[in-house]
């Protein structure tokens, strides 16, 4: 095991495979048939701020392995914190003994060799920021400073902060897979209010990249996030009814990450989902694709293999709005009599499309097209059912009237049945953005129902 150099982590990635396969040579001795194991460090510090003080500190750094043994089709897990040869034999022991008590399952196992990844292509996911907590708060009062200069009607702050977080891992099983990687995520935000009166609203904005030099400077972040909530001042309630809708880009994710869960194995073979034997199913218009590609170099959801070691690949998830597959680990994948798609721990770089999006279709001529309706810059709640598809939110954003902006607002409802609202996907805007794996820009839907006053 050795201690790295220049990083922020006390092993290099040939320690943790030592030790990974370590617990695989223990759980084989003490009799288990199959095993896997991951161990992973972490290393990250968070500082925040509000109102041009300092509030928050935090430094995190830990280490931890995990063993999963089988006998037979009983599987037992078992993680420790201590990575002393003494406390993993531990580990494989408890592992071993909740595995002796468990029901044999008989979808249960390790992946077959023929799925693991050919290769493991270098993805450039590692970018570690060697800051110290002095300058991430300078950073962090820097963007709160920006936001409250905007306007004298930025009064308050709920704060800004700066997050750095380094991670690596390595994953290996009895069948012949090994492989990690380190990987880094780095963001900062800020969340002004404004008041006029008695009158307050908030808004907030981030920037996150893995590269610390891709992030956004602090003064744009807090500009921009003042200049949200100063738009957000005068909000009113409108009356029931029934109207297009904008989803704006970085809610519009939000839908497709129901629409992830609802093709993910876990709730096909409960049969909990409302898109059950939706593969080959038209469930968008046909201008609508959406790709996938674990493979863009230094993207959020990227990475040459899952989390049970099984090979990725880009594919296209639906294509002229049909359904071509879904989202299954090794497990689901049995449950169901398929095979894995490579998503043990979620989707890859989701990318939203439409073949009648051109480069002048920004959020402002969305508006226009849409002439008459509702601009949702904001939901509240969890009203999303995954097996009826019914949704219903608290929702904010603007009216809009014969193609422009009136009025912000709020206190309303909007709902409707995902099923009604992907196949009522009208016009994808082209101001895409990426919000964790998932990419798309604004989107507009024929109608939903806006319960107001």
């Amino acid at each position: 095991m050795t201690k790295t150099k220049q990083t922020p982590f006390y092993y290099d990635q040939p320690g943790l495979a030592e030790i990974a396969h370590k617990l695989l040579a223990m759980a084989q001795a003490h009799g288990a048939t199959d095993a896997s194991s991951e161990v992973s460090e972490h290393a990250g510090l968070s500082v925040s701020v509000r109102m041009g003080s300092l509030e928050t500190i935090e430094q995190t750094r830990d280490r931890s392995a995990g063993v999963s043994v089988y006998k037979g089709l009983r599987r037992g897990h078992a993680t420790t914190s201590d990575l002393s040869d003494q406390a993993l034999q531990a580990a494989v022991r408890r592992a071993l003994d909740i595995a002796s008590h468990t029901a044999e399952d008989p979808f249960s196992g390790l992946p077959e060799a023929k799925y693991q990844p050919k290769s493991k292509p270098n993805l450039d996911l590692f970018h570690p920021w060697s800051i110290r907590a002095d300058q991430a708060s300078d950073l962090a009062l820097r963007a709160e400073a920006a936001a409250r200069a905007v306007s004298p009607l930025i009064q308050n702050s709920e704060g800004a902060s700066v997050s750095v977080s380094h991670g690596q891992f390595f994953n290996a099983n009895t069948r012949g897979f090994a492989g990690g990687y380190p990987y880094s995520r780095h963001w900062l935000s800020v969340a002004p209010i404004a008041q006029r009166g008695q009158a307050m609203q908030r808004d907030d904005w981030y920037t996150t990249s893995r590269k610390p030099s891709e992030l956004a400077s602090p003064e744009a972040v807090g500009q921009y996030a003042a200049r949200r909530a100063l738009s957000r001042l005068g909000a009113k309630k409108i009356p029931t009814g029934q109207w297009p809708v904008i989803f704006e880009a970085p809610l519009a994710v939000g839908l497709m990450g129901s629409l992830v869960h609802a093709l993910s194995g876990s709730a096909l073979y409960r049969r909990a989902s409302f898109l059950l034997d939706a593969k080959g199913q038209a469930i968008f218009p046909e201008h609508i694709d959406i790709h996938e590609d674990p493979f863009i170099p230094g993207a959020a959801g990227s990475a040459p293999f899952d989390d049970e070691g099984i090979a990725v690949q880009a594919r296209q998830l639906v294509q002229a709005g049909v359904v071509q597959g879904y989202f299954l680990s090794m497990y689901t994948a049995r449950k169901l009599q398929m095979e894995p798609t490579g998503h043990a721990g979620g989707a890859h770089n989701l990318r939203l499309t439409s073949r009648k999006t051109r480069p002048t279709d920004t959020l402002d001529r969305l508006i226009k097209t849409m002439h008459k309706g509702l601009l949702v810059t904001e939901v509240m709640g969890q009203g999303v059912n995954g097996l009826t598809g019914d949704y219903s939110r608290g929702a904010f954003g603007y009216w809009v009237e014969n193609g422009e902006v009136v009025h912000p607002v709020e206190e309303v409802t909007i709902a409707g049945n995902l099923k009604d609202m992907y196949a009522g996907l009208v016009a994808v805007g082209s101001d895409e953005m990426t919000r964790g794996t998932k990419t798309t820009g604004s989107i507009l839907l024929d109608r939903m129902t806006i319960a107001g006053s």
